[in-house]
C-alpha cells in the first residue's frame, strides 16, 4: 500500500459522499417545483434510483465503464461483482488512491445522471416501469458513455475529448434523454390549461443549494488528488455558478422580476456548464462560462414554453444545452498551464481541440437521444409509461404511492 495518499484518499472520499448528497438534493430541487399531489413521488424518483444505481453498478455497472477495454465501445466483465477491485490503487485511473475508493466515486456519477432524466416525466409516469427504465437505461446508455469517454481505451477519450467532470457522461446524456422520454410520454393532463404552480420554492431553493455545495466534490474530486488542480476545479465551478445566477438575475428582472427560482436555476446552469471545463480552465474563462450559459437555457426555456412540449423541468435545456456548452468552450479556454494532461483550446492556439469537442458532442447528442427513445418506446409498448387519468388527477403520491405529502 506504499502508493497509497492518505490526503488524496481522504480527498475522494469526501468528494464521493458530497455527490451522494447531490441526489437527495436533485430530488428537493425538483419536488418544490411540482404540485402538491406529486411532491412525494417526485422525491422517490430520485431517491430510488440511489437504491437501484447502487447495486447496479456493483455487479455489472463499474465493469461496463471501467473494466478491460472492448473495442473502445465498453469494458469487459473482468470488474464484475468487484472482481479484483480491492484496496490497492489502480494506476490505470487514479495512482495514489484505493481502487474501490475510484470505484465508488464514479458511483455517485452513475446514480446522479438517471435522477437527474427524471425532471422531464415526472407527474405522470408508473414508478414501476420507472424502475425497469432506470435499470436498462443505466446499463444501455450510461456505462458505455462513461468507457467512451473515461475508460482506458474508449474511442472518445483516445480521440482527446477533453471532459473533466461529466459534461457528456452526465449532463448532455441526461439532457437529450429527457428529451427523448418527454416527446415520448406526452403533456401532463390539462397542460397549457390548467395552471401548474410550483408547490414549495423553499425546497427548490434548498436543493439548489445543496447541489451547489456538492458540486465541490462534483467537479474537485475529478483530480482524484488534493492538489492544485482540485483547487483550481472548485473555484472555477464556484466562478461559473455565480455568473450564471448573476446573468439569469437581470435576464428574468428585464423580462419582469427577478425570480428567486430563475437564480436558482442559473446557479445550477452555471455549475453543469463548469463541469467539464473545470480542471482544464481559468478562474476568468469559467466566469464567462457560466455568464454565456445563463442566456442559452433561459431562452431556451422560454421557447419550449411556447411549444407543445411538456419538458416538465427543462433538464434539456438546463443539462442538455448547458452540457453542450461547457463542451464546447473547453474547446475554446483550454490551457495546459492548468492541467499538463488536459490540451490547449483554441485561444491557447489549437482549433483543432474546439473540433474534437464539437464531434463528441455531436455522437454524444444522437446516441443518447436515439438510445433513450428507443428504450422508452419499448417500454411503453409492453408496461406503459403513464398512469391512468384518474390517478394523475389524484395525483402520484396518493395513486402510486398511497401517502400525501400535505394532509
Amino acid at each position: 500500500m506504499a502508493n497509497i495518499n492518505s490526503g488524496d484518499t481522504a480527498w475522494v472520499l469526501m468528494s464521493a459522499a458530497l455527490v451522494l448528497m447531490m441526489t437527495p438534493a436533485l430530488a428537493f430541487f425538483y419536488a418544490g417545483m411540482v404540485r402538491k399531489k406529486n411532491v412525494l413521488s417526485t422525491l422517490s424518483l430520485s431517491f430510488v434510483t440511489i437504491g437501484l444505481v447502487s447495486i447496479q453498478w456493483i455487479l455489472i455497472g463499474y465493469t461496463l465503464a471501467f473494466g478491460r477495454n472492448l473495442g473502445g465501445l465498453v469494458g469487459g466483465f473482468n470488474f464484475a461483482g468487484l472482481a479484483g477491485v480491492g484496496y490497492g490503487p489502480n494506476a490505470a485511473y487514479a495512482p495514489t488512491i484505493p481502487h474501490q475508493a475510484f470505484m465508488a466515486y464514479e458511483m455517485m456519477f452513475a446514480i446522479i445522471t438517471p435522477a437527474l432524466i427524471t425532471g422531464a416525466f415526472v407527474e405522470r409516469v408508473k414508478f414501476k416501469t420507472f424502475l425497469v427504465f432506470i435499470l436498462v437505461w443505466a446499463t444501455v446508455v450510461y456505462d458505455p458513455l462513461a468507457h467512451w469517454v473515461w475508460g482506458v481505451g474508449g474511442f472518445l477519450r483516445n480521440m482527446g475529448t477533453l471532459d473533466f467532470g461529466g459534461g457528456t457522461v452526465v449532463h448532455m446524456s441526461a439532457g437529450f434523454a429527457a428529451l427523448a422520454f418527454a416527446m415520448v410520454i406526452g403533456q401532463r393532463k390539462g397542460y397549457g390549461k390548467n395552471p401548474m404552480e410550483a408547490s414549495n420554492i423553499p425546497f427548490t431553493v434548498l436543493g439548489a443549494g445543496l447541489l451547489w455545495f456538492g458540486w465541490f466534490g462534483f467537479n474537485g474530486g475529478g483530480a482524484f488528488a488534493a492538489n492544485g488542480l482540485a483547487v483550481n476545479a472548485l473555484i472555477t465551478t464556484n466562478t461559473s455558478a455565480a455568473a450564471a445566477a448573476v446573468v439569469w438575475m437581470f435576464l428574468s428582472w428585464h423580462d419582469d422580476k427577478p425570480s428567486v427560482l430563475g437564480i436558482v436555476t442559473g446557479a445550477v446552469v452555471g455549475l453543469v456548464a463548469a463541469t467539464p471545463a473545470a480542471g482544464f480552465v481559468k478562474p476568468w474563462a469559467a466566469m464567462l462560462i457560466g455568464g454565456i450559459a445563463a442566456p442559452i437555457s433561459y431562452y431556451a426555456i422560454r421557447y419550449r414554453q411556447k411549444t407543445k412540449l411538456d419538458e416538465s423541468l427543462d433538464v434539456f435545456a438546463c443539462h442538455g444545452l448547458g452540457g453542450s456548452w461547457g463542451m464546447l468552450a473547453t474547446g475554446l479556454f483550454a490551457t495546459v498551464a492548468v492541467n499538463k494532461a488536459g490540451a490547449n483550446g483554441l485561444f491557447y492556439g489549437d482549433p483543432g481541440q474546439l473540433g474534437i469537442q464539437a464531434a463528441a458532442v455531436g455522437i454524444v447528442a444522437v446516441f443518447a437521444f436515439v438510445a433513450t427513445y428507443v428504450i422508452v418506446k419499448i417500454l411503453d409498448k409492453t408496461m406503459g409509461l403513464r398512469v391512468s387519468e384518474e390517478a394523475e388527477e389524484a395525483g402520484l403520491d396518493i395513486s402510486e404511492h398511497g401517502e400525501q405529502a400535505y394532509a
